[in-house]
């Protein structure tokens, strides 16, 4: 190979690579976009858009949701989401939210073994009891982990409803 080959394919593997390295990465969903794709939490994603803390649970964070799933909002009372949605309610919708997100990023391998009183956004504190399984109050973690850009998303099945 002579020298004058030899610049040229050096020269076009390092336009190639200049070129590569500004072709922008594919960054991970913010919470709210895996809540939005999971069909289960169509009523999390509503009460949150109702609440107006969309933009707050897509900004930098880093958040630990326990999300509860459209089976966990069921299980309430007859009506009370219904209710919790109408604008009159937002202050109470905005507080049940806010119990169920902890600030940082805590995953399950943080938990495991462990008791704890953990403070919410909210304000009040959640109890944590990870010796089998994982239980946030009474709630169990059905799935633990789900990673966003912004945080973890932990499924409960379960309303955590504050004091």
């Amino acid at each position: 190979m002579n020298r004058r080959t030899l610049f040229r394919l050096a020269a076009a593997v390092s336009v190639t690579a200049l070129i590569a390295a500004c072709v922008p990465a594919e960054t991970k969903p913010d919470i709210v976009d895996i809540a939005s794709s999971n069909e289960d939490f169509s009523t999390l994603v509503a009460a949150v858009s109702a609440a107006g803390l969309v933009d707050t649970l897509k900004g930098d964070g880093p958040f630990t949701v326990f999300a509860p799933t459209n089976a966990a909002f069921a299980a309430l009372p007859a009506g009370t989401v219904e209710n919790l949605l109408k604008p009159e309610n937002k202050d109470q919708l905005i507080k049940i939210l806010t119990y169920h997100v902890v600030p940082g990023e805590v995953t399950s391998d943080q938990l495991a073994g462990k008791r704890m009183n953990v403070a919410t956004v909210q304000g009040q504190t959640v109890h944590i009891d990870g010796r089998n399984g994982v239980k946030v109050n009474k709630s169990r973690v059905t799935t633990a982990d789900i990673m966003a850009s912004n945080g973890v998303i932990h499924v409960i099945d379960r309303v955590l409803l504050p004091k």
